[in-house]
């Protein structure tokens, strides 16, 4: 896509890579050593994925988290797409967020992903 972000990424910014799969660390991220995952063919997100690409995705997540568990040494991880505006994506090319956590970076974790939302009544 012409005007897509991740379509026109350096591919020597890609950490790791596969076929139909590249990750890199995230250029604002939310804890140190957040990665993303994204897939080379342009699709707007995670659930319009392949199977082969949902596997090529799933085998650079963990080759990501042994990445930044050696250059990080986080607590914990979270994992996740934002799947439309609703939802905060904010470049329509599928891609997964590795997010390292790390003891203390919030006051209780518990819940995790739980909390982006209000609780509801």
């Amino acid at each position: 896509m012409e005007n897509c972000y991740y379509c026109n990424k350096d591919e020597k910014s890609f950490l790791i890579e596969n076929e139909l799969a590249a990750g890199f660390y995230d250029e604002s991220p939310s804890s140190p050593g957040h990665f993303l995952v994204i897939t080379k063919r342009h699709v707007p997100d995670f659930f319009e994925l392949t199977p082969e690409e949902h596997s090529a995705v799933s085998e650079l997540l963990v080759q990501a988290k042994k990445l930044v568990d050696r250059e990080f040494q986080p607590a914990a991880y979270n994992i996740g797409a934002n799947c439309g505006t609703a939802a905060g994506q904010s470049v329509r090319h599928a891609h997964l967020h590795l997010i390292p956590r790390y003891e203390g970076d919030v006051q209780n974790p518990k819940g995790g992903i739980r909390n982006i939302l209000p609780k509801q009544p």
